[in-house]
């Protein structure tokens, strides 16, 4: 495994002993970092690559809007999956980058043989309460949001039944090690997101959705919306799973994602 950086963001690779003509592309959601693909990257075939979200994990501290994010994805396979085939795999914020480089830089697309959809959303996202907006003000002025351990028991509502305490731990630290502003930013952006129309340049993509019925960041609706646009997707529900899927349900979400590579 290399940890690399690519101007502010920190990207890691790795490959496994099965090599395969294939680059998985793992990107992570709001509030958390790379290490949330840990385990499926591990049950990987071929090559992997992760990277931090601006202002999450280690990655420099800086605010992107979700079509700077889609800039840095297209920066990321420039110069790691230069050639050959790609799977593109994306939780939450990281789908909703997948859309948004779909409708930026449609073209790319034509080395990408699979894309998975982890508990995301193409847009209609609640907007900020005015509990949310007043953290913001406090919050966009930290370095770091921090908390992490005082944060771990809101982290639970994000998991579904049962979670394995470690998990929701781990979530809680990498959100208490995002940015301020990153935070707060990204935030703002979900509720302006509304790429229903670029899934379009992945109607002859092999692609899977996958949804938990107890999310409650991106309830399944938000699921099924991005299935009735892609009529032959793979729409795969984990009953009384919640929005962290590559943690919950890591070895079948590893299992799908390796069926497209």
């Amino acid at each position: 495994m290399a940890s690399l950086v690519l101007g502010r963001l920190n990207v890691v690779t790795s490959e496994s002993a099965t090599s395969a003509d294939v680059t998985a592309v793992l990107l992570h959601g709001w509030t958390m970092d790379l290490t949330t693909w840990d385990r499926v990257a591990s049950a990987l075939p071929g090559r992997v690559v992760r990277y931090d979200v601006r202002g999450h994990g280690r990655s420099a501290d800086g605010v992107g809007t979700i079509s700077e994010l889609a800039d840095d994805l297209a920066a990321v396979l420039e110069e790691y999956a230069p050639t050959g085939r790609i799977v593109l795999a994306g939780h939450s914020l990281g789908g909703m980058t997948i859309m948004a480089l779909a409708e930026q830089r449609p073209e790319l697309f034509s080395r990408v043989t699979g894309v998975a959809l982890v508990a995301t959303s193409c847009g209609d996202l609640p907007r900020l309460s005015g509990v949310e907006r007043l953290a913001g003000r406090w919050l966009v002025k930290r370095p770091k949001v921090g908390f992490g351990r005082l944060i771990t028991p809101g982290l639970r509502v994000t998991f579904g039944r049962r979670p394995k305490w470690a998990d929701v731990r781990a979530a809680a630290a990498m959100a208490g090690n995002t940015a301020g502003g990153a935070f707060v930013g990204i935030r703002e952006e979900l509720t302006r997101h509304q790429r229903r129309e670029a899934l379009a340049v992945l109607a002859e993509i092999p692609t899977v959705v996958m949804a938990g019925s107890w999310d409650l960041l991106t309830p399944m609706k938000h699921s099924r919306a991005i299935a009735d646009a892609l009529p032959g997707a793979e729409f795969v529900i984990y009953p009384k799973a919640g929005h962290m899927l590559p943690l919950e349900r890591s070895e079948d979400v590893a299992r799908r994602i390796a069926a497209l590579m």
